[in-house]
């Protein structure tokens, strides 16, 4: 084990690790029931953050073709840009979700079932990418390297799909939405 992982510090990326992959789905989950009336319906959002889930898609895949070209401080770069984007897109979704009526799939017959299977696993591996990009970036910036590049081999890919299934996502329901 390494001096970082034995040290208070440790511990202390450890709790806060658990604090917060437990906090924001509960978080979502109780904002979700929310709605603010006061405010318009920000039916403007949702091609806002799936052009972020996007970005984020290209700048992974940017930051590992860094990686792999030993361009490290790129690499960091990218990956603090695309652990940014994800906390913006969840303010916008939670913003949209909190003003705006829910939007019903219109699809039928086999493209409804492709649907809904894209979403739930976008869903499900959303709450599950939290701890697991927060140890992947404490490694990192613990130096613990190896350990780093092991979870990240985990991580990138259930990441990349959590980017491109929210646009796939988001264009087979955009034709539903009212304006």
């Amino acid at each position: 084990m390494s001096k970082i992982e034995n040290s208070g510090q440790g511990l202390k990326y450890k709790t806060l690790i658990i604090i917060v992959s437990i906090v924001i789905p509960v978080v979502v989950l109780i904002l979700f029931n929310i709605r603010i009336t006061s405010l318009p319906q920000l039916t403007f959002l949702p091609p806002i953050y799936a052009s972020i889930n996007g970005l984020t898609a290209i700048l992974l895949i940017s930051a590992l073709y860094s990686v792999k070209n030993k361009k490290i401080k790129q690499h960091e770069l990218l990956m603090k840009v695309s652990i940014s984007l994800s906390l913006v897109f969840l303010v916008m979704y939670i913003l949209y979700h909190m003003t705006t009526d829910a939007t019903q799939y219109g699809g039928e017959g086999f493209i409804r079932y492709v649907y809904f299977f894209i979403l739930i696993t976008h869903i499900t591996l959303s709450i599950f990418i939290v701890p697991m990009v927060l140890i992947t970036y404490v490694r990192a910036i613990s130096k613990m390297f190896d350990k780093h590049k092991k979870i990240a081999r985990i991580t990138f890919p259930i990441w990349l799909y959590i980017a491109v299934s929210g646009v796939v996502v988001y264009l087979m329901i955009s034709p539903y939405y009212i304006h």
